[in-house]
């Protein structure tokens, strides 16, 4: 009986033991398994979560490269000689001739790009001091004129004026700007290098000169090499009137000028704004009244003595508002500028402009949208 009972605990212990091992052997399983498995796997998927990241924020600026920097030129180059008197048989003239350029110019000097476009403005007044061209009318540029402007027929190669401007600028694009002042010009004006006369038969006189302007002022503003390079022009008379007994007429030619460089994604990267007034004075004989031989110079070219800072509420020249506004859109895209919301003057009512511009951007946006549509062709 003895030997019995201690038999039977003996198999009781075994099991007991058994039992214990048992147990000790899945918890040593879940403590080797639960903390190096799970969460290796875990560290493992969170590790490539910013892997992929990594790479999607290393790849991003190489898809959408700004590549180096460059600079932004701007340049006009007024004219008024051509403007003529009222007669007894025709109407006198504002013919206001404003060639423009704009360049981006890469770190060594050369010329990466180059837009050119000329806006000619006639405002027509009668031998009574009357204007006779409507003054709501707006102005083509002769880039926006194409085939209209009709130099095709009288051309000696059978090009238009705008096929002809872009040829010159396409000749200057990877040139130094010593070497655009090294082409040689005929007698007439135009071209003498045979390269280029085969393309250009126009004068290219102020071509050569509003380039080497540009480039002079070029800025280093936001532009890269990468940057496509537009150019918008828009002319308007609104402020042109007759001549009256007291005062002289105006005819005047009223041009905004805008150039802007922008990335693959549409976002302006540089922008810069001007504009220029070419005045022609007459009395009410249609007798032109002021020097026509004295060429117009920009508002940027002006600053001070364009005299706006005494009448504006923020004490600040046209120049300084326009740069703020230029400024302003680096970054936006033409839609953005669009939407900007403006009083019955045309000045922003948005907190972040109002500070710094109050003058009308209207014609400013107008201008952009010009030049971002020129800088896809």
């Amino acid at each position: 009986m003895k030997k019995l009972s201690a038999l039977l605990l003996s198999l009781i212990l075994v099991v007991v033991m058994a039992t214990g091992c048992g147990k000790s052997s899945e918890t040593s399983g879940d403590s080797t398994t639960t903390p190096t498995v799970e969460p290796t796997t875990a560290e493992s998927t969170e590790d490539a979560a910013p892997t992929e990241a990594a790479t999607e924020e290393t790849a991003a600026p190489t898809e959408t490269s700004t590549g180096n920097p460059a600079k932004t030129g701007l340049a006009v180059i007024n004219d008024i000689s051509s403007s003529t008197d009222a007669t007894a048989d025709a109407d006198g003239v504002n013919q206001t001739n404003s060639v423009v350029v704009a360049v981006l110019v890469g770190q060594d000097g050369k010329i990466l790009d180059c837009k050119l476009d000329m806006a000619q403005t006639k405002i027509n007044f009668s031998k009574e001091g009357k204007l006779t061209t409507p003054a709501e009318s707006t102005f083509k540029s002769k880039q926006e004129l194409g085939a209209e402007y009709g130099m095709k027929s009288a051309s000696g190669i059978g090009k238009e004026w705008f096929e002809q401007a872009n040829a010159f600028a396409d000749y200057v694009t990877g040139k130094t700007v010593d070497e655009v002042k090294g082409i040689t010009i005929s007698d007439e004006g135009t071209a003498a290098d045979a390269d280029l006369a085969s393309s250009v038969t126009v004068h290219i006189g102020d071509f050569v000169a509003a380039v080497e302007k540009a480039v002079a002022n070029a800025q280093d503003i936001g532009a890269t090499d990468a940057d496509k390079l537009g150019l918008g022009v828009s002319t308007n008379m609104e402020n042109s009137k007759d001549a009256t007994a007291d005062a002289p007429g105006v005819a005047q030619a009223y041009s905004y000028y805008v150039v802007t460089t922008s990335d693959a994604a549409g976002k302006i990267t540089s922008c810069l704004i001007d504009a220029s007034q070419g005045v022609v004075n007459f009395d009410t004989t249609g007798k032109i009244t002021n020097d026509i031989t004295v060429a117009p110079q920009t508002k940027d070219e002006l600053k001070e003595a364009y005299g706006m800072k005494k009448a504006s509420g923020l004490g600040k020249e046209w120049y300084e508002e326009a740069n703020a506004f230029a400024q302003y859109a680096v970054g936006k895209t033409v839609d953005e500028l669009k939407g900007i919301a403006v009083n019955e003057e045309g000045g922003p009512t948005i907190a972040d402009l109002t500070s710094s511009v109050t003058i009308d951007i209207r014609n400013f946006v107008t201008s952009i949208d010009k030049a971002i549509a020129n800088s896809a062709q």
